[in-house]
């Protein structure tokens, strides 16, 4: 007879601590975030400022954030979406947007705070690997810019990632996001150094325009069924570098410009009804059990 070792014992159960719930979902990686989270106590209950980046499958989610006892709070936020108020109705998940959308964040949270004067960033982007340095004030005194550590989240952090974009257009905007160049599209291993011309050919969205030249050359059929919102609204790849470097531009005139739209706004009551459309009734028990009822019935026919 083999013997087997009972390895989950009475001293194992007792013993077994259950995860936190969102490392259950698979959603925090809670090893980084206390890293990112924890404060040191000399710094006399000062926030520690997290550039919290997500992507979905449509939008761009861009959050500075600060961490307490009671939870997270948010300082100021930012969307992909936002950016039709500024010319670009189309890619919203792209690295240009994701750069755009950083440009937003650090220029709407500066202005907020007061600081966009002194903190201007890099107003021309050239792809350049730069740093926010203290700048001095018309009193002759140093300021610090404003600090946030980018905070990931489950995302990979392979080299040219979109993420990288996002934090690039913060960084250009004027926070200071402590990083390096060696995840940046364009940045060669072997010589340890950084192409510009590539990076700003990200920036503007240069990969874009020349995989439509690619396939509308290759591909007509393909390209019109891509590249179909682009097409109805007369954008061409020649015209993807002014379309950015003017969305660039009016981001940093009015960092909180809104979407305008001729269709009439919907009140509290019409936008509770467009919820309840899509809400699932709940049945009684009453209403379960006819319904099971049913269901026999339906199979005892068959």
């Amino acid at each position: 007879m083999v013997f087997t070792k009972l390895v989950k014992n009475s001293a194992y159960f007792s013993r077994f601590q259950t995860k936190y719930r969102r490392r259950r979902e698979g959603k925090t990686d809670y090893y980084a975030r206390k890293r990112l989270v924890t404060q040191a106590k000399n710094k006399y209950n000062a926030p520690k400022y997290r550039l919290v980046v997500r992507f979905t499958n449509r939008d761009i989610i861009m959050q500075i954030v600060s961490s307490e006892i009671t939870g997270d709070k948010v300082l100021c936020a930012a969307y992909s979406h936002e950016l039709r108020a500024y010319g670009i109705e189309h890619g919203l998940t792209n690295w240009a947007a994701a750069y755009s959308t950083g440009l937003l964040i650090a220029r709407r949270v500066l202005k907020k705070l007061g600081l966009d004067g002194d903190f201007a960033g890099v107003e021309e982007a050239d792809g350049e690997y730069t740093l926010t340095e203290a700048a001095e004030t018309d009193d002759g005194e140093t300021r610090r810019p404003f600090k946030a550590h980018l905070d990931v989240g489950l995302a990979r952090t392979s080299t040219g990632a979109r993420i990288f974009g996002a934090m690039k257009g913060a960084s250009d905007g004027g926070i200071l996001v402590p990083h390096s160049e060696n995840r940046f599209p364009g940045f060669d291993i072997e010589s340890k150094e950084l192409d510009a011309e590539t990076l700003k050919k990200y920036i503007f969205a240069g990969h874009v325009a020349e995989y439509m030249e690619t396939l509308a050359d290759d591909d007509e059929e393909r390209y019109k069924s891509q590249f179909s919102g682009y097409i109805d609204d007369d954008v061409e790849a020649d015209g993807l570098e002014d379309l950015y470097a003017e969305a660039h531009k009016a981001i940093r005139e009015d960092p909180f410009k809104k979407v305008e739209s001729d269709e009439p706004k919907k009140s509290k009551a019409e936008w509770k009804a467009e919820s309840l459309k899509y809400k699932t009734v709940k049945l009684t028990y009453e209403q379960r059990k006819e319904k099971v009822q049913e269901r026999i019935a339906e199979l005892r026919a068959e």
